[in-house]
């Protein structure tokens, strides 16, 4: 769930990655990182460091990126783990030039191809997915920079975004499936910007243009956008990843037709349909669960209360990549208003339940505080597969829907009644185009092949 910057045609392009880098840092904590490239000297430079973005990279280090195109990226570990040696951006030399790359999702075959190129002599600087891709790039016989890039991605399988320079021309592509989020705008003070999320392009006053398709080459070079090719293994239906809706991606960012609060909003109300409560009061998780209780409270007519304070000084605990931090984080992060709460029916509103460590805490947390009673309403479906294709919930075992029933997720949770969007709900919610979304998470139907997956593993027929 990395987030990924890029911007062309522009003589600040790193000071403006680093801002989108800014706006991205809900997508990952562990490293941030920015490399440029000069047009006028055909020098690359870069900077990779460990930490939040604005801890990572100072003015001294941009100072340190000249040039008038960037790519940058925040990471959030799945596939090769933490440390410094995985941050991105990969920056190596092949015959074509230096290319510089970011990747945002999971390559489901990774594993089979790095043995493969092991066995043909490849040297690999890090354990990330993403290398393959360079490694790929740089050991095609295509003809040309486009061919090449085309030819190593169609060797692949699984989630990715990617932002690839070679000299100053900047390269962008969409998995046919598209199930992370690429998005092209322009800048007010010339160039171009591609990112994650909307969001970014709103602090550097980019105006969106478009998203990159599904399936979608695109070459930007001097400003001008040029569409080259629809990647091999297209799909007659992409199917963008709803988690990115339920929680990831940021409240103001438009996704694939919606703005996140709207999406989340939808989610709210549906659920308020769906699993009804008595209750005095209606409380978000903060912050991603906020839009869906004000859903929620809007239709069930419950009123919202401020019930939960956020520490924003510690972030995002679902993306902490250990459980103890994860537990340690809950305990900082959260504090309990009690003058809201004491005596009340409480209606908590979270948007999902994965491990179901934190809600356990957070329950405990409300009774402590006075709360009457507890009742949890989940704006998504249970989460019972895990994802392989950018979300760190590797393994069954650590999910509590994967073999427990509601009643005995209840018991666990310590609450007096617990309810769950339903999967028809959530997509219902969020289809008034008649889009499609991945929901392998909550259903087990994977669509990309899951081939590191390993023999045992239950996949759909889909697979």
């Amino acid at each position: 769930m990395c987030g990924i910057v890029a911007v062309s045609g522009n003589p600040e392009a790193a000071q403006l990655a680093f801002l989108g880098l800014y706006s991205l840092q809900h997508r990952g904590q562990e490293a941030a990182g920015i490399a440029s490239f000069e047009s006028a000297t055909g020098e690359s430079h870069r900077v990779r460091k460990a930490g939040l973005v604005v801890d990572a990279i100072k003015e001294t280090d941009i100072a340190e990126l000249p040039g008038d195109v960037a790519v940058a990226h925040i990471r959030y570990s799945t596939a090769g783990g933490a440390g410094l040696k995985n941050a991105q951006p990969i920056r190596e030399r092949f015959r074509g030039g230096v290319v510089s790359l970011v990747h945002n999702g999971n390559l489901t075959n990774a594993n089979l191809l790095r043995d493969r190129l092991f066995d043909e002599g490849a040297l690999f600087q890090s354990t990330i997915d993403s290398e393959v891709i360079v490694h790929l790039i740089a050991r095609s016989r295509a003809p040309s920079t486009e061919e090449q890039i085309v030819d190593a991605l169609s060797q692949v399988e699984g989630a990715y975004c990617v932002l690839i320079t070679v000299g100053d021309t900047l390269y962008a592509a969409r998995d046919p499936y598209g199930y992370r989020p690429l998005v092209i705008g322009a800048l007010p003070s010339g160039g171009l910007a591609l990112t994650s999320e909307t969001c970014a392009l709103d602090i550097m006053h980019a105006r969106y243009i478009r998203d990159v398709e599904p399936g979608e080459l695109v070459r930007i070079r001097h400003g001008e956008i040029e569409s080259v090719t629809r990647l091999p293994k297209f799909v007659a239906e992409p199917q963008p990843c709803v988690f990115e809706l339920v929680y990831f991606a940021r409240p103001d960012t438009r996704l694939w037709g919606y703005t996140v609060d709207r999406a989340r909003r939808a989610f709210g109300r549906r659920l308020a349909e769906e699993q009804p409560v008595d209750g005095d009061i209606v409380i978000s998780v903060p912050d991603s669960a906020n839009s869906a209780a004000v859903g929620y409270s809007e239709r069930s007519g419950i009123p919202f209360e401020l019930g939960l304070i956020r520490n924003h000084y510690v972030g995002r605990t679902f993306i902490t990549p250990t459980q103890a931090g994860r537990d340690f984080k809950v305990r900082m992060k959260f504090s309990p208003v009690r003058e809201v709460l004491q005596g009340k029916r409480v209606v908590v509103i979270d948007d999902s339940l994965v491990r179901g460590t934190t809600s356990r805490a957070l329950v405990n947390m409300l009774r402590e505080a006075g709360a009457k009673e507890v009742h949890l309403r989940l704006a998504s479906p249970p989460v019972r597969w895990p994802c392989f294709y950018g979300i760190d919930m590797p393994t069954r075992e650590e999910l509590i829907a994967s073999d427990k029933s509601v009643e005995e997720i209840r018991e666990y949770l310590h609450v007096d009644s617990l309810g769950y969007l339903s999967p028809e709900g959530m997509t219902d919610a969020v289809r008034e185009n008649g889009e499609t979304y991945c929901t392998a998470c909550f259903t087990g139907d994977y669509r990309a092949p899951l081939v590191d997956a390993g023999a045992g593993f239950e996949m759909s027929s889909h697979c």
